[in-house]
């Protein structure tokens, strides 16, 4: 007796151990196996030697990862780009790299909260915040003046640092940005940092992917946009997933809460918008109710209401290019950035 219970005890594991390893191939070889970065995205490289601005924030030591990149030969003029909310410095590869050839300065910070910058144990997110932080790194490196190109969120904050800092930004290029409109004015449920919180941790890269294939790329898919689904939810697979979650859910509410559009007619730099008319994006988009959800991100509207506002604003349209038009069709956006670029003596 005994000894058929060891035998049935041993087929039991057997067959346990054969279940187990047939999850664990599928996990593996399943769309959410992956790599695993760390809260402030160690282990994914960068397109350029990753430098660090050590500051004091809200009366704790932070550090703000930036890229810093010169020309051969400078034209005396300096970019800086501001990454979205799912975007980090180094999706801004292709725009460094054309800007440094044109013989800008280029630098390109990770902001707090973000990617390779810290994540503070309490931190109280503000676009003024975030723009004060910029200017703080920029002042360390001894540069006055700076065209400021805000991509997604970093549209938000890029319009917050030419409202600040007007004496400072030689020109404003807003690239999709979001916030063109109001979502708690226009009717989107607010949520709470908890119940954001609860909706990060439920980030898997499969819903990034669909997501960034729908919104940024308008439906298409191409090899070289899986490296920036992987950068995002390495670190939502990683150690520091609940802290990565946390301050994604304290970012939005910042997104959510501290619209800029009612101040675009306040706007005193020469400004230029680059738009990809398929882009839909808008922040609680997905809870909204029919009739708000049919009315908002409906960016060829957008768009054109914003240069209207903006004082002298020029507008490029890309008609058929989504969220990302700087990933999607570089070589187009590149032509029309460095068009719309003003010029200024710079001798």
């Amino acid at each position: 007796m005994s000894s058929l219970l060891i035998r049935c005890a041993l087929l039991v594991a057997a067959l346990a151990a054969g279940v187990g390893g047939a999850h664990a191939d599928e996990r593996l070889s399943g769309p959410e196996y992956g790599p695993e970065f760390g809260p402030e995205l160690e282990g994914f490289d960068y397109p350029a030697p990753v430098q660090r601005f050590r500051f004091e924030s809200q009366r704790q030591p932070v550090q703000m990862a930036y890229l810093d990149l010169r020309p051969g030969k400078p034209n005396g003029r300096s970019v800086v780009l501001l990454h979205g909310k799912n975007f980090c410095a180094a999706t801004w590869e292709g725009t460094m790299r054309f800007l440094q050839q044109q013989g800008y300065r280029v630098i390109v910070p990770d902001q707090i909260g973000f990617c390779k910058s810290t994540k503070p144990a309490a931190y109280q997110y503000s676009f003024q915040q975030l723009a004060h932080n910029t200017k703080a790194l920029l002042d360390s490196l001894r540069i006055s003046r700076f065209t400021v190109i805000g991509h997604s969120t970093g549209g938000m904050l890029a319009t917050r640092m030419a409202l600040m800092f007007p004496e400072r930004v030689e020109q404003l290029v807003m690239v999709n940005p979001i916030g063109l409109e109001d979502w708690k004015a226009e009717g989107v449920p607010s949520l709470s940092i908890d119940q954001w919180h609860a909706r990060e941790l439920q980030v898997t890269a499969e819903r990034i992917r669909n997501y960034e294939r729908i919104t940024y790329y308008v439906n298409e898919w191409r090899p070289e946009y899986e490296r920036w689904v992987q950068m995002l939810a390495g670190m939502f697979r990683g150690p520091g997933r609940d802290i990565v979650a946390w301050h994604s859910a304290l970012l939005y509410d910042m997104i959510y809460t501290q619209p800029v559009v009612h101040e675009f007619g306040q706007l005193a730099v020469p400004t230029l918008l680059l738009i990809g008319e398929k882009d839909n994006t808008a922040i609680g988009k997905d809870i909204a109710p029919p009739d708000v959800k049919a009315r908002i991100g409906n960016y060829p509207q957008l768009a054109r209401r914003a240069a209207e506002r903006i004082p002298g604003a020029k507008l490029v349209l890309f008609a058929d290019l989504g969220h990302a038009p700087q990933m999607q069709a570089p070589e187009r956006f590149h032509r029309a950035l460095l068009d719309g670029l003003i010029r200024i003596d710079t001798q």
